[in-house]
């Protein structure tokens, strides 16, 4: 497996591409398989590792040197497997200088115009997975080898009641500081709701800085707090502590790790219908998928009406770890019959 070189594998912040690497190494080799993963010197996931990059380059995301210097080595590391699974988007390119090597790729961003011109040219030599129907209609001209959804080890999460933090009921948005995350939604549908909201969100890139400064801070007052970017250990305790979690996005999200994590510490989902959520969510049962913030607001309300435990059963059940390493290993043995 090939991790992206930006955040150490498992991540210690914010890093779902991060935590979905981490899980299917474990669960791979848990699976009784051997696994390699080629990551940055700081990653502390239990698999046997390798590395050129000492730490993950954060401050450098997205920049071709830093990735093309750890491919090449990746690359070099992974030659004898069986099949390679590449995270990284400059991987499946340099891939062709290893004809025989079975490789293939997930695309954990947006078919965007940009990505799509990518993908498409190499879709027929490194077979791509999908981590949504929702994203895969979104380029229906790509080849897509396989759709497979994320998934957690729910025995990793606390269930919580959802009775809140000592000042009380609380509901949670957790994810990114980004206008498409609709975080200036979240804190306005919880006070026309009346309840407080705290913000747990990662906040570096400057367009994240900006959007913060004139979106969000002004909405900002006692009943909406700002937490910063949490470590693991206090997303946990957050996301079980909570009435709802808030996902208001407005664009074809691929996935959002975030649902899942929530579901397994029993916290129900309040989610416009857009981008995978409808995939995630069972309206009624796990969450309620909302047509606007009016029902949303009105959603809140009616929290009353799920049952935690459904939210659980449902990570132990399909969004588990064990069911996306089943289909991963599956398809990797597809790989290499062809």
């Amino acid at each position: 497996m090939i991790a992206p070189p930006w955040t150490p594998i498992p991540p210690p912040l914010y890093g779902g591409i991060e935590l979905v690497v981490d899980q299917l190494a474990r669960g791979l080799q848990d699976a009784g398989h051997d696994v390699l993963l080629f990551t940055t010197g700081d990653s502390t996931c239990p698999v046997p590792r390798q590395w050129v990059l000492p730490e993950a380059e954060g401050t450098r995301i997205g920049l071709a040197v830093p990735e093309i210097r750890h491919v090449i080595h990746a690359y070099e590391a992974v030659r004898h497997c069986d099949v390679v699974h590449d995270h990284t988007v400059m991987g499946p390119f340099h891939s062709e200088h290893y004809p025989d090597l079975p490789v293939a790729t997930t695309i954990h961003g947006p078919f965007n115009e940009e990505l799509s011109d990518l993908y498409r040219v190499n879709a027929e030599r490194v077979p791509i997975v999908a981590i949504s129907h929702a994203q895969r209609r979104a380029a229906p001209e790509i080849p897509i080898a396989r759709v497979i959804h994320h998934g957690v080890d729910a025995s990793h999460f606390p269930v919580g009641d959802g009775s809140g933090d000592r000042e009380g009921e609380y509901v949670l948005f957790l994810g990114r500081m980004a206008e498409d995350k609709g975080v200036h939604r979240a804190v306005e549908v919880a006070r026309k709701a009346g309840i407080r909201i705290l913000l747990a969100a990662k906040m570096r890139e400057p367009w994240e800085l900006s959007y913060f400064a004139e979106k969000v801070e002004p909405l900002l007052g006692n009943d909406a707090l700002y937490l910063g970017e949490v470590s693991h250990e206090r997303k946990l305790e957050l996301l079980a502590g909570a009435s709802a979690l808030l996902f208001p996005i407005r664009w074809n999200e691929p996935f959002g790790m975030v649902m899942i994590e929530a579901m397994a510490c029993g916290t129900p989902v309040l989610a416009f219908p857009e981008g995978a959520a409808p995939e995630v969510v069972d309206h009624g049962r796990t969450g309620f998928l909302c047509d606007d913030e009016v029902a949303m607001v009105e959603a809140i309300g009616h929290l009353d009406e799920l049952q935690r435990i459904d939210c659980r059963l449902a990570v132990e059940g399909y969004f588990s770890t064990d069911r996306m390493v089943s289909e991963h290993i599956t398809f990797f043995e597809s790989l290499i019959r062809s």
